[in-house]
């Protein structure tokens, strides 16, 4: 388990790192913006090298506790967790066309929050659904001018 522990952070690492150099290869735009094309990879390598840094920094932090059982992981509750993310995740992209972007997300985001948080929490819930789906929606429609279903 120590082995993924700290081998999955540095093969992340690689790849963000072979990821960043690829981002600026890139041909700049000749149109608009000569590096606009360049911004968005180069932010998600960056992004995903420093969190895979902290990441590393944190296991190796962490090497000493006690390791995790492997019943901890594959636990019944964490089960539960995995197929009722799956059976959510299939019925929201069945609905996803007819529905549209906003209300399947929402119904979605929702169900699931729900369900991993439950019903005492349900401000938080309805806050960082309704929150996700719309900042999602605004950004991809309105400044980026991706059209939703």
């Amino acid at each position: 388990m120590r082995i993924i522990k700290i081998g999955l952070p540095i093969l992340m690492i690689a790849v963000s790192l072979v990821f960043l150099i690829s981002s600026f290869q890139i041909p700049k735009a000749t149109l608009g913006s000569a590096n606009g094309p360049l911004y968005f990879p180069i932010g998600i390598s960056a992004l995903m090298l420093i969190l895979s840094v902290i990441y590393l920094v944190n296991e190796l932090r962490n090497i000493h506790e006690k390791e995790e059982k492997l019943t901890d992981v594959f636990s019944k509750r964490a089960i539960q967790l995995i197929v009722v993310t799956i059976i959510l995740g299939i019925i929201y992209a069945l609905t996803f066309e007819t529905l549209g972007f906003l209300i399947s997300t929402i119904l979605f985001l929702g169900v699931l929050l729900f369900y991993l948080n439950g019903w005492r929490k349900w401000l938080v819930n309805v806050i960082v659904t309704v929150s996700f789906s719309f900042i999602t929606w605004y950004g991809f429609s309105q400044l980026l001018g991706v059209s939703l279903p």
